[in-house]
């Protein structure tokens, strides 16, 4: 009578060879370095009637571009864009905040970017851009839309 002893073994290690061999993509998110990072104004039509968020305070609305690097292989999209911006007292102007926005899409190589930001305005410039990271995910991420209920 043969042990089933081998027959488990055998059969383990055919099962671990077939899933390192047929593993799914990651889906994790890829880092994205970003560098040559500046500030300007909004133009006039992008400014109007600007306030900073959870406020009815008056804002500033100011553009922060610069270069996003992908160094793999693969078309980015979602790529968030964390950093800090300080005002010229050295104060943090978004505290509680260090996601600011995302790049819809970022391709293989080097690509300028640009996202939109308001800041009270009654903080003093120049401002200063510091650690800013940016990550993305090989695939788009989706969202299913949530249908109105009318069930209460």
């Amino acid at each position: 009578m043969r042990s089933p002893f081998f027959s488990n073994i055998i059969i383990s290690t055919l099962i671990a060879i077939v899933a390192w061999l047929w593993n799914s993509p990651a889906l994790a998110a890829i880092p994205v370095q970003l560098y040559d990072l500046e500030y300007k104004e909004c133009p006039a039509s992008l400014e109007k009637g600007m306030i900073s968020s959870g406020s009815s305070m008056t804002a500033n609305c100011f553009i922060i571009g610069g270069k996003a690097k992908n160094a793999s292989d693969k078309t980015l999209y979602d790529a968030d864009v964390y950093g800090r911006i300080y005002d010229a007292d050295n104060n943090n102007v978004m505290q509680n905040r260090t996601r600011l926005g995302s790049i819809e899409e970022v391709p293989p190589g080097v690509t300028d970017f640009e996202i939109r930001v308001s800041i009270p305005a009654n903080l003093p410039t120049p401002l200063k851009l510091k650690q800013f990271k940016s990550s993305g995910f090989s695939h788009k991420v989706r969202w299913q839309t949530i249908e109105e209920f009318d069930g209460f």
